[in-house]
């Protein structure tokens, strides 16, 4: 069973999932390709994806899991530091983390928070887990999904009147995979156990 994933869901919510997946179904081997990129559905690059956008292919079996909240975090430690900003121009007083690359996603959420370009940031990496990684460190401010960092008691949500986003969660597969036994028990888990992440305490 081949999934992709972005590599923070992958790495910090799946793993979980997939445990108890196994445990149920102890004959299933999983491979899970950690990219940010869209797979091929079709070409049958994965079997089955979990994607922060609606898939547009056609021949797909999709399901909406829901909407995933982003919101500013920080070490408690760097706040204790550096202050708690109490406006969003206040952020140009702080270590900022972000992006060094743009792409479509980015360019739109651009627009709502123009506070927030790569000239502004301290620290710059494309990679999530990197970004994720130096706000746990203490770094500076950065984006975190609000349902992960609601597990660490030492990350701090700041500004949260002020700076929300949502990406909208989808499972997909190939239709001819529905008649699949391991395809729909895993497709079943992914939904339940995205869904619970989603609706856990602390992730609005």
């Amino acid at each position: 069973m081949r999934l992709t994933a972005s590599e923070v869901i992958g790495v910090e919510v799946l793993p979980p999932i997939l445990a108890a997946l196994q445990s149920e179904h102890p004959e299933l081997v999983i491979e899970l390709v950690l990219s940010n990129r869209a797979d091929d559905l079709l070409h049958r690059e994965a079997d089955i994806a979990v994607r922060m956008f609606q898939p547009v292919q056609e021949a797909l079996v999709v399901r909406r899991v829901g909407a995933i909240e982003l919101g500013l975090h920080a070490h408690e430690r760097y706040l204790a530091a550096r202050g708690v900003p109490k406006s969003m121009e206040a952020l140009s007083l702080h270590a900022l983390i972000g992006f060094d690359r743009e792409n479509a996603f980015i360019r739109r959420f651009q627009e709502k928070f123009p506070a927030f370009s790569r000239e502004r940031f301290a620290f710059r990496a494309d990679s999530d887990l990197a970004q994720l990684g130096a706000i746990r460190a203490g770094f500076g401010i950065g984006i975190c999904q609000s349902a992960l960092a609601a597990r660490d008691r030492q990350l701090v949500r700041v500004l949260r009147s002020q700076f929300s986003l949502t990406m909208e969660t989808w499972i997909a597969m190939h239709e001819d995979l529905r008649t699949s036994a391991r395809c729909a028990a895993t497709f079943a888990a992914l939904a339940a156990g995205l869904a619970a992440y989603i609706r856990a305490p602390g992730s609005h």
